[in-house]
């Protein structure tokens, strides 16, 4: 969550003084909103709270897959399913396909 009282700067005074602010990101973790004419333009933050952020938002992505097959499973168990004959039954009515004899 970025610091709305020391989470932002221009991007003028971060280029001015970028060995600063990266020991800065670094030592806060907290990403830093850069501005350009007063609207907010990039966020930037050091690798580690990067590499934090990217397995978080993973295991959020893990957690929902593992909820839906869960819920399918539980679907199945309850009745609520199809074969899939029809459900490719299903899918050739709806898109008018015609299987060739063979």
């Amino acid at each position: 969550m970025v610091n709305l009282e020391t989470g932002i700067d221009s991007l003028t005074n971060f280029k001015r003084q970028s060995a600063e602010y990266i020991g800065r990101l670094r030592k806060s973790g907290e990403p830093l909103v850069l501005t350009v004419n007063g609207k907010a333009e990039v966020v930037v933050q050091d690798a580690a709270a990067y590499q934090r952020l990217v397995e978080l938002a993973a295991s959020a992505e893990r957690a929902a897959l593992l909820a839906a097959v869960k819920e399918g499973l539980a679907d199945l168990d309850a009745g609520r399913g199809m074969s899939a004959k029809e459900v490719f039954r299903d899918m050739a009515k709806k898109h008018g396909y015609t299987p060739r004899p063979d």
